[in-house]
């Protein structure tokens, strides 16, 4: 079997269905939000919304698409390794009454699989076309191309070209399968309290920079002006000084700075927790566009909006 090259995680990416395309609008449209967002801070924007809300806006343009398309794909090929240990034992059964492999994968195709059912029925059609067991079962590698998928066929495909008990090898694998099955759900039920532990500290974080904003920094503002104003009346009356001053023009400087950390909280929270939850940072997309859009709403529309020019 000709040795397959390896490629980045960012080309496997690529390889996931219509993920290519997917990428390229959420980047276009990513783009125009931003362009959008040079318009708004040259006062030229279609739309009165701050350039730090457009490039909020921009984020979830790109991240969401992404996220969830990856994350809906990456659902469907665990649908098919989880399916895989059925086949396998079903492949394994038929293989002890005397059947090759390749009849074994035929009379199998006849089975319900989830997922994985249109790729064992092509894979058997190609068998029946001529194709040679051990071809159908890497083209069907190449088509899944997971770890967990390549692994299992190339075991198989070494058993069944050295001429050994398949059945048994079969039988194996399936086992193997169900194990690594079994470990992923133990480290996703490990790793939820880490994700809920994210969200919660995100949704803390929010609270606690609206307080500032909304009492803190208020009265602040409120003591500068009535400073400011006992100055004046001090300053106006016979041989009067002036007293002390609180720079209350750099409140919205500090506004300003709070909103750009609520954003990098979120995408950085984000990705985070995909590689938490699953070891990749594609996932993470997901839970980037759902926190920068829990932020956008908790600043723009609960609480007023934030975003301020620079």
């Amino acid at each position: 079997m000709p040795r397959k090259e390896k490629r980045t995680p960012f080309e496997k990416l690529l390889t996931l269905g219509y993920t290519k395309e997917v990428l390229i609008g959420s980047t276009i449209g990513a783009a125009i939000m931003l362009f959008i967002a040079l318009l708004s801070y040259l006062e030229a924007g279609p739309i009165p919304l701050e350039p730090l809300d457009w490039s909020m806006i921009a984020s979830m343009v790109f991240f969401g698409p992404v996220g969830i398309y990856v994350s809906y794909k990456q659902k469907q090929i665990e649908q098919i390794e989880r399916r895989l240990p059925d086949f396998l034992r079903d492949v394994s059964e038929a293989g002890r009454f005397g059947m090759t492999l390749a009849d074994a994968i035929v009379v199998s195709a006849g089975g319900r699989y989830g997922e994985l059912t249109p790729e064992i029925r092509k894979m058997a059609a190609q068998i029946q076309w001529g194709v040679p067991a051990n071809k159908a079962l890497n083209l069907f590698a190449e088509r899944v191309d997971t770890p967990l998928v390549n692994r299992v066929v190339a075991i198989i495909a070494k058993a069944n070209q050295a001429g050994g008990n398949v059945a048994d090898v079969l039988t194996m694998v399936s086992q193997d399968a169900k194990k690594v099955h079994q470990s992923e759900d133990e480290q996703r039920i490990a790793m939820t309290s880490y994700l809920a532990v994210i969200y919660v500290s995100f949704a803390v974080f929010i609270v606690v920079i609206i307080i500032l904003n909304t009492q803190f920094l208020a009265q602040m503002e409120q003591a500068g002006a009535d400073v400011e104003l006992e100055d004046d009346v001090a300053q106006e009356a016979p041989g009067g000084m002036g007293g002390a001053e609180i720079q209350v023009q750099h409140i919205p400087v500090i506004q300003y700075i709070f909103t750009l950390a609520v954003f990098a909280h979120a995408v950085g929270d984000g990705i985070v927790a995909g590689v938490l939850q699953t070891g990749k940072i594609t996932n993470g997309m997901k839970h980037s566009f759902i926190l920068v859009l829990i932020g956008f709403v908790a600043l723009r529309i609960m609480y007023g909006g934030i975003g301020l020019l620079l």
